[in-house]
């Protein structure tokens, strides 16, 4: 009984607990009432035929349901045993009530119906239904020792016949309805747990996807972010409740944006990931109506641009051969045609400004077929371990004696002294010399200043970075996301190679070249070094 008991309240024993809590409220209810019922006395009152038993099972009773309220509030006892008390006592009790008053005819049988009612929410239907039957029999064995006592006529036995029928019927009902609500709040259980499990399920998902992204509410707060947008953005403040503006402003001035915009398609703007070691691409959907949340996709681009790179430089190497045997040789010898038409004394002023234009150009092809030929036939890197401030200073030295560069025209800012990187020492002077050549060719001298160049550590990531800036007229907005691709140039006599060039050796030291426009004017090359926790990997 023990087992059956446990498997029919471990649904709800809260329930069962309030169930013994208000019975309780009962037991002390009915001696107050049948004590005041006995003191009015006469016709308005309840006869006693046994006042002694009356007085001691009403006392009793009432210290009972006190002492039984201290039990089930404080749970000094198990369930099951003082389920079982209380139904003993109570049967108990109120047939020592219902004998001192009379039996049935006293009419308070019906006191049997709220116990028995109340109990079977508790107990098992068999246990219930038991409990009806013993009820129904002790009812039925006092009218049978009333009517051999005389106090009562043959007439009370279909009285309490009737009474057991009742508690049967009530018993059955309750029950029903006990195994019926416990049915229900198992499938409502069930479904609770199922919701939770899906949505820990969801979230499992969300947080593991190789995607980025985040949900940002109307009033620009995350509410959802994962672990990829959550590294991007900055782990410490990038949490669920931040605000966006203080997490990263670009993403917010690029969230406004795409509102005030009404949604046209047009891509935002990309911005610096907080290691400022990647581009980062958002990407904008919005979720219900218009106010309200927005889901935001942020896309790295360097992935993306990687691979692009990669099937470019593939292309690149193909055409390369071409280049070398079907183009070199013919420029050779149009280049050499040039100068000896050149050395001709007979010439005039108008033939030797088309030999110089001859030269110029066959030049510049040269210079292209070179690039492409030392793109293609790259060796592989051999990094080493460089301390940057010394290094450049050895590089300035070289660079301004061939590019006959004042000292005084490059600007050098160090923000630390221990700056050691892990570069190509021969890939880095390529890099650096064409970011600096770029700089002075371009840009315009300001304070006898032309070059800047700043040397420090990103936070929070403290990967190592070089900048060099200029103050020349910039790059056009529409030009940004191209200036890294080959054989692109806005400048005259450019070849379009050079950033190209200069983006693929960083990369294959485990580094990023990344592009900034410097306030109105002038242009912020920064090379981003590769992590020095992560040189033995």
């Amino acid at each position: 009984m023990n087992r059956q008991f446990d498997r029919s309240i471990a649904s709800n024993p809260a329930l069962s607990w309030r169930v013994l809590g208000v019975l309780n409220l009962y037991r002390v209810l009915v001696p107050l009432m049948l004590l005041s019922l006995y003191s009015l006395g006469g016709a308005r009152g309840i006869s006693v035929n046994f006042p002694q038993i009356f007085f001691g099972a009403t006392t009793f009773y009432l210290c009972f349901g006190l002492g039984s309220v201290i039990l089930v509030r404080r749970r000094l006892a198990s369930l099951y045993l003082q389920t079982i008390l209380q139904a003993t006592v109570d049967l108990f009790v109120l047939v020592l009530l219902l004998h001192a008053c009379g039996g049935i005819a006293s009419g308070l049988g019906l006191l049997f119906l709220v116990p028995v009612g109340s109990l079977a929410f508790v107990l098992p239907p068999r246990s219930a239904l038991f409990l009806a039957a013993v009820a129904a029999i002790a009812v039925l064995a006092d009218t049978i020792w009333q009517q051999l006592t005389g106090h009562t006529d043959i007439a009370a036995y279909a009285t309490a016949g009737l009474l057991g029928a009742v508690l049967f019927f009530i018993a059955a009902a309750a029950s029903f309805v006990a195994s019926r609500m416990r049915e229900s709040e198992d499938l409502v259980r069930q479904k609770d747990l199922d919701l939770a499990n899906l949505a820990e399920l969801s979230q499992y998902i969300v947080q593991h996807l190789r995607e980025s992204l985040l949900v940002v509410d109307a009033a620009d707060r995350i509410r959802l972010i994962n672990e990829s947008a959550a590294e991007i953005l900055g782990d410490e403040h990038a949490v669920p409740g931040a605000l966006t503006g203080e997490v990263s402003p670009r993403l917010l001035y690029s969230l406004s944006t795409w509102r005030n915009a009404d949604r046209d398609g047009s891509e935002p703007s990309s911005f610096v990931a907080a290691d400022g070691a990647r581009v980062i691409q958002p990407h904008f959907a919005p979720l219900g109506a218009s106010p309200g949340p927005t889901l935001i996709f942020l896309e790295d681009t360097s992935l993306m641009a990687e691979r692009v790179q990669q099937g470019k430089l593939a292309a690149l190497g193909r055409l390369s051969a071409s280049i070398a045997h079907e183009i070199r040789n013919p420029v050779g010898a149009m280049s050499h045609a040039g100068q000896l038409l050149a050395e001709s004394p007979n010439i005039g002023p108008d033939e030797r400004r088309l030999t110089d234009i001859i030269r110029g150009n066959s030049e510049r092809v040269s210079t292209i077929i070179n690039n492409v030929l030392q793109l293609s036939r790259r060796e592989a890197t051999k990094p080493s371990r460089l301390m940057l401030g010394d290094w450049m200073e050895e590089f300035f030295d070289e660079f301004c004696e061939t590019m006959q560069v004042p000292r005084r025209q490059i600007g050098f800012h160090e923000e630390a002294d221990d700056l050691e990187v892990r570069f190509d020492p021969s890939h880095l002077h390529q890099v650096v010399w064409n970011l600096c050549d770029n700089a002075i060719k371009y840009g315009e001298a300001r304070g006898g200043t032309s070059v800047e160049i700043k040397l420090g550590r990103l936070n929070p990531s403290s990967r190592p970075y070089l900048e060099v800036a200029d103050r020349g007229p910039g790059i056009e907005l529409g030009a940004v996301d191209r200036i890294f691709e080959p054989f692109f140039t806005g400048r005259k006599g450019g070849t379009g190679l050079g950033l190209f060039i200069a983006r693929e050796l960083c990369q294959v030291n485990r580094a990023i070249l990344l592009y900034e426009p410097r306030g109105s004017d002038g242009s912020i090359f920064r090379i981003v070094f590769s992590d020095p926790q992560r040189w033995e990997e």
